[in-house]
């Protein structure tokens, strides 16, 4: 990993085609301005790792409780019609 310092207002580059710049500075949070081309994804943690669980259920046929009760419930009301 690398570790760079940076104060508000400068930035870092990736490669020609994105830069990260420090827009704020607020006690312990830090507002980041992101360029980058759109074919790029740029996601926060969080989000990407939830994306990527919810890929892995997908591949593996595993979906999650709520969307099961909700095709189970759906198949009876088909049924009851």
């Amino acid at each position: 990993m690398l570790i760079l310092t940076r104060k508000k207002g400068e930035s870092i580059r990736i490669g020609d085609t994105i830069e990260i710049k420090i827009v704020a500075v607020d006690g312990d949070q830090i507002k980041l301005g992101i360029s980058a081309p759109r074919e790029i994804d740029i996601y926060r943690q969080e989000i990407y790792e939830a994306i990527q669980q919810e890929n892995s259920q997908a591949a593996t046929g595993q979906l999650p409780d709520d969307v099961l009760q909700a095709m189970k419930d759906m198949k009876k009301e088909k049924k009851d019609t």
